[in-house]
């Protein structure tokens, strides 16, 4: 006990002892492999004790948490797009309320946001992994165009929309897709090694989706793409030429073409003056013949727009609309004609005199064939084309040429036109024409009249003619039966022999 009380003695001596004691010692991290973890326990709060623990403490490299930060946030965008590489079938009903499902619609949503809100430009590995989820989630294969909730999943009427199932993460795949080309921190030159032609050929076929509402989700990513990719206008121009053959040439079908349309109605408001001579044939060889399908009146808005400026950039280019027009003109669609007829006002409204008097000819033939149509309609519609100020002025200096071709059907209407509203409108043109030069309308009054006569003449003969052959008929009957050579049967067969 003797020596346990004199070990213990020193510690019966006063606390200012003790922390002066301690205050000599300077508090250092331990070393690797001693001390205990209560040796990194700063010292006292004596004077002065705690400033200098702080100053003795080695503060850490701010490159260090710099890299560290830097390595962090690559990681964990990463590790989010590998989360939304994985497709689910939203066919199968055990999936639509799976956790996993709206786990993975939750990180996209925050991946929309990481990208939205990005001030650092991403990195290689960053884009390229983005591209990758894209083509992953995107490029597809159509699901059944199918009726929900009917036995045995008929197929759905064409008129009706049909909704993709998987819209619940599309959606937000789309929304990403947008928010990564409009952001200025996805570097141009290092996105378009992965945005490349490809890729971009791809993402135009997903236009013949039945869906709408991605047909106009990809309506907005092309037209971001188109601006800010320069590098690849060329191939996508080259490759809706090509959507538009196969429409037009071969299948007959395509869903997105009134969406491509409108892209390219405000590329084309783009065009440089003048137009390059590539322009002028997709005009020409991809924009005129899209008149050729009976689908036309889907995008028919669309497509006169983009041919509208077309004209306005050059107006020469009117005649060669014009004359697509009458190439591709409807002879047994009533429907058709009509919208035929809408687009040629417009498409006139913007033609210079020079361009009208190259076509103006068979362009009032076929007005006057309209103006003659068993539909009403259609007659009524042409007709309502002299409403039309300049067209009526244009008509007005050229009436020497136009009116001998237009007087014909005009007088055949006011003669024997079962409707009454067309017969009421073509009295009123006849009144216009007549204010407009009344010696060349009562020239072609006349002139009908005598073609009339000789029309008449003809039919007569022609009615004659037949009746003098059936009185020949009736008196000369054919009878007997009609005999036919036949060699006799010891007659042999010889080939004839060359000498």
């Amino acid at each position: 006990m003797g020596v346990r009380l004199e070990r213990l003695a020193p510690l019966s001596v006063g606390a200012a002892m003790w922390k002066q004691f301690l205050g000599k010692i300077s508090w250092k991290a331990p070393k690797s492999g001693g001390g205990s973890p209560k040796a990194k326990s700063p010292p006292s709060r004596g004077a002065g004790n705690g400033r200098e623990a702080e100053l003795s403490a080695p503060p850490p490299p701010p490159a260090a948490f710099a890299g560290a930060e830097e390595e962090t946030r690559e990681d964990v965008f990463l590790r989010k797009l590998n989360v939304c590489c994985v497709v689910f079938d939203f066919s199968a009903d055990r999936v639509r309320d799976s956790p996993e499902r709206e786990r993975k619609r939750q990180v996209l949503v925050s991946l929309v946001d990481c990208v939205g809100e990005a001030e650092e430009p991403l990195t290689e590995v960053m884009i390229s992994a983005c591209a990758r989820m894209f083509a992953i989630n995107l490029f597809r294969v159509f699901p059944p165009k199918v009726r929900s909730g009917t036995a045995g999943a008929a197929e759905a009427d064409e008129d009706e929309p049909f909704f993709d199932p998987s819209w619940y993460h599309l959606q937000v795949v789309y929304e990403l897709l947008l928010r990564f080309v409009m952001s200025p921190v996805v570097d141009v030159k290092i996105a378009r090694k992965y945005v490349d032609n490809s890729f971009v050929s791809r993402l135009l076929d997903l236009f013949d989706s039945d869906d709408p509402r991605e047909r106009d989700c990809l309506k907005t990513i092309l037209h971001r793409i188109y601006g800010k990719f320069m590098g690849n206008r060329p191939f996508i121009r080259k490759a809706v030429s090509n959507i538009f053959y196969r429409f037009v040439f071969e299948t007959d079908h395509h869903n997105g073409i009134a969406e491509l349309l409108e892209v390219f109605g405000s590329v084309i408001s783009g065009f440089a003056k003048p137009l390059k001579e590539e322009h002028k044939l997709f005009l020409w060889k991809a924009l005129v013949p899209l008149h050729k399908p009976k689908t036309v009146g889907v995008y028919l808005p669309q497509l006169t727009y983009c041919i509208t400026q077309f004209i306005e950039k050059e107006p020469k280019l009117a005649g060669t609309v014009i004359r697509g027009l009458l190439k591709y003109w409807p002879v047994t669609n009533s429907q058709k004609e009509m919208m035929f007829l809408g687009e040629l006002e417009e498409v006139l409204e913007l033609t210079e005199m020079p361009e009208f008097q190259k076509c103006m000819v068979p362009l009032f033939r076929r007005i006057a064939h309209c103006l003659n149509s068993s539909h009403f309609q259609v007659a009524e519609r042409a007709l309502f084309l002299w409403n039309n100020e300049h067209l009526f002025n244009l008509l007005s200096q050229n009436r020497q040429i136009i009116m001998p071709i237009i007087y014909p059907a005009l007088e055949r209407n006011a003669r024997w036109h079962w409707n009454q509203s067309v017969l009421n409108v073509t009295m009123n043109v006849r009144k216009m024409f007549f204010e407009m030069d009344e010696g060349l309308l009562l020239a072609c009054q006349r002139n009908f009249q005598e073609e009339e006569e000789k029309r008449a003449a003809s039919e007569e003969r022609r009615k004659l003619i037949w009746e003098h052959l059936e009185r020949n008929v009736s008196f000369h009957p054919v009878s007997g039966d009609i005999g036919f050579s036949v060699l006799p049967a010891s007659a042999p067969l010889v080939a004839p022999t060359m000498t």
